[in-house]
């Protein structure tokens, strides 16, 4: 799947992501560089609302909502988890998808 592709589903669907808590998504990662290939999964930065209580269980909901809308295995991560080795590269390379 290509960045567009991508970027384009997201958008279209942004408003079934505030069921979610989602603040907004951005794609990282090969998708990200327009380097994906048929096997690559998508990695998406997810911000959620400030008020929001998310826990495991609707962490992975979403994980699976976007792995099915995108027709790819989805690895999903916050800001906060991110390692501190890589935060820099992935924030830099982040594009704004929803």
């Amino acid at each position: 799947m290509t960045r567009e592709e991508v970027l384009k589903r997201l958008d279209a669907n942004k408003d079934k992501l505030k069921v979610f808590a989602v603040a907004g998504l951005a794609v990282f990662g090969s998708v990200a560089r327009d380097q994906a290939r048929t096997d690559s999964d998508v990695d998406i930065l997810v911000e959620y609302q400030p008020d929001a209580r998310v826990g495991l269980f609707a962490f992975v909901r979403l994980q699976r909502f976007l792995s099915e809308l995108l027709g790819a295995r989805v690895d999903l991560v916050t800001p906060a988890a991110l390692r501190e080795e890589m935060k820099d590269q992935i924030l830099r390379e982040a594009i704004r998808a929803a």
